[in-house]
């Protein structure tokens, strides 16, 4: 019996109480009407009282914050002037479309550390009250949920019926796809259908859901070019997403081991945004070090965060131009100098 109806029939015991009685005293009655009174009030609130313990798809728990998101992304993410710069009016456009044509599709490129993670991760945060711990976030990764070639058309029923479900339940939900470059070529034109411009399929619409995929692909053919632009003295800020575009289509196209190798999503153009994500040099890792103790409560001290970036590998190796592993280390080493 669900709470809703176990009110209703404690009301009607309080009010019908008294039938196998001849009568019943004032007093009692008075309470009967009283208690009667304050349970239809705290019926009629009971919803909204509901929602405001349990996260719910209302506005109370999703509700974009813009500022929020461009606070992040300017004070968190470094050197990625190209991604915060998409990110922000991606998103922002999207939430603020009450009636969007189609859900919202970023694929966001580069090498490991680079912080395609952390901008998914702050997306989630100024979208859902709960953030990355929403029950409207939902993650997938392929050596997890689909590691095995041999169930690949099981596969396929299963991310359509999860997909679905989640939708079903909540218009405003998130699909993070991680380690796209090692997921079985063709797996994700299964959701194809969930991502064109319908206005619903079998009764669901999917206009209102985001979805990001996360991949190593490009990353090889965006160091190279940002590698060029400083062998020739350019200001990496110089770098344009223009300059990236040819460089990202090869590599998310025409790469077997892209995730998106041949798929419709592309040739239907359904990703709205091919992200790409910078390699970090040092003074990156060691603005990664500095906020990294910040957010532990730590006084940020530069000469620690020196410290940490010269222990980090570079490459090439003569130059140590780049981060072989961007900021994604600097946790763990941070924990031995501190």
């Amino acid at each position: 019996m669900n709470p809703r109806t176990r009110h209703v029939l404690l009301l009607w015991m309080l009010v019908c109480s008294g039938s196998t009685t001849e009568a019943i005293e004032p007093i009692s009655t008075s309470i009967a009407v009283g208690m009667a009174a304050a349970l239809t009030g705290f019926l009629a609130s009971y919803q909204n009282i509901f929602y405001y313990f349990h996260e719910c798809c209302r506005p109370e728990w999703i509700s974009f914050n813009r500022t929020g998101l461009e606070v992040d992304l300017e004070s968190k993410l470094f050197g990625q002037h190209i991604a915060s710069r998409i990110i922000l009016k991606a998103v922002t456009g999207f939430m603020s479309n009450e009636n969007p044509k189609k859900p919202l599709v970023l694929s966001l490129h580069g090498w490991t550390g680079t912080g395609k993670n952390f901008v998914s991760q702050m997306i989630a945060d100024n979208v859902y009250k709960e953030g990355m711990d929403s029950s409207f976030v939902h993650i997938f990764t392929s050596e997890l949920h689909f590691p095995h070639l041999s169930h690949f058309d099981t596969y396929k029923t299963q991310l359509q019926q999860w997909i679905k479900g989640n939708v079903s339940n909540c218009a405003r939900s998130m699909f993070i796809f991680d380690e796209m470059d090692k997921m079985h070529p063709g797996l994700i034109d299964s959701i194809k259908p969930y991502l064109d411009y319908y206005d619903k399929l079998d009764g669901v619409s999917y206009r209102k859901a985001i979805f990001i995929f996360l991949s190593n692909a490009g990353g090889e053919g965006i160091i190279e070019k940002a590698l060029d632009f400083w062998k020739e003295g350019r200001n990496r800020e110089e770098l344009e997403l223009k300059d990236l575009e040819t460089v990202l289509s090869l590599a998310v196209f025409n790469n077997k081991r892209s995730g998106l190798w041949h798929t419709s999503l592309i040739d239907k153009n359904l990703v709205d945004f091919f992200v790409p994500f910078l390699p970090l040099e040092d003074r990156h890792v060691v603005q990664c070090v500095m906020a990294e103790m910040k957010a532990r409560g730590l006084r940020p001290e530069q000469k620690v965060a020196d410290q940490v970036a010269r222990d980090v590998v570079y490459f090439p190796k003569s130059e140590r131009v780049f981060s072989v592993k961007g900021c994604k280390t600097i946790a763990s080493k941070l924990d031995y100098y501190t």
